[in-house]
């Protein structure tokens, strides 16, 4: 009986770990682009697929979160496009567009709003700093209605309570305490500690 708890433990201790780790590479790979994408840059952009993306020192908020997730092994790009492929009506249709488009579905925010949930990794909406962890993915309407989105770093605000976050909302990718400085919108968490959502 004792060798079976250690197994499970074991288990489930590995697995943690595992996620922890993915979310750690996740939160770094958003922080190695602070510096690196340096404009925001709305334009439509034709790119590869799978694994496309524009040049590393343009983007917008939506390529935070795809450059990072990149890293743990997670292609936006690719795993949106095919959804959409087989669920196109489920999606918003806010561009007025007849079918998909590779080069730019994953770019948008509401798209990926859509995609995380219909994938189980959308989360409650709290307004208390401790339920964000590092590597969540949490949307956004700003004041002026248009949609955005970031990635929640282990770095606190300065005061402590805070997790900052890793975005481009205008000056390339930064680093900042904006968690509550507009209506959250979606909170979404794809590596889940032993599976759970919430």
């Amino acid at each position: 009986m004792r060798a079976l708890v250690f197994a499970c433990w074991f288990l489930v201790s590995a697995v943690v770990s595992a996620q922890t780790s993915d979310t750690l590479k996740v939160v770094a790979a958003a922080r190695s682009q602070i510096g690196v994408t340096t404009t925001y840059d709305p334009a439509y952009s034709r790119m590869a697929y799978p694994m496309g993306d524009v040049p590393k020192e343009r983007g917008v908020c939506s390529d935070v979160v795809i450059r990072a997730y990149r890293k743990a092994g997670l292609d936006f790009q690719q795993l949106v496009h095919k959804d959409m492929q087989t669920n196109f009506s489920l999606y918003p249709k806010l561009w007025q567009l007849k079918k998909t488009d590779s080069n730019i579905d994953h770019r948008r925010v509401p798209n990926l709003e859509v995609f995380f949930k219909r994938q189980g990794k959308a989360l409650n909406l709290p307004q208390v700093s401790e339920s964000y962890k590092p590597g969540d993915i949490v949307s956004w309407r700003l004041d002026n209605g248009l949609a955005h989105i970031g990635i929640v770093s282990e770095k606190k605000s300065v005061f402590g309570s805070r997790p900052l976050v890793i975005h481009n909302i205008g000056q390339g990718t930064q680093e900042e305490d904006v968690l509550f400085s507009w209506r959250i919108v979606g909170h979404y968490r794809w590596f889940n500690a032993a599976g759970a959502n919430r």
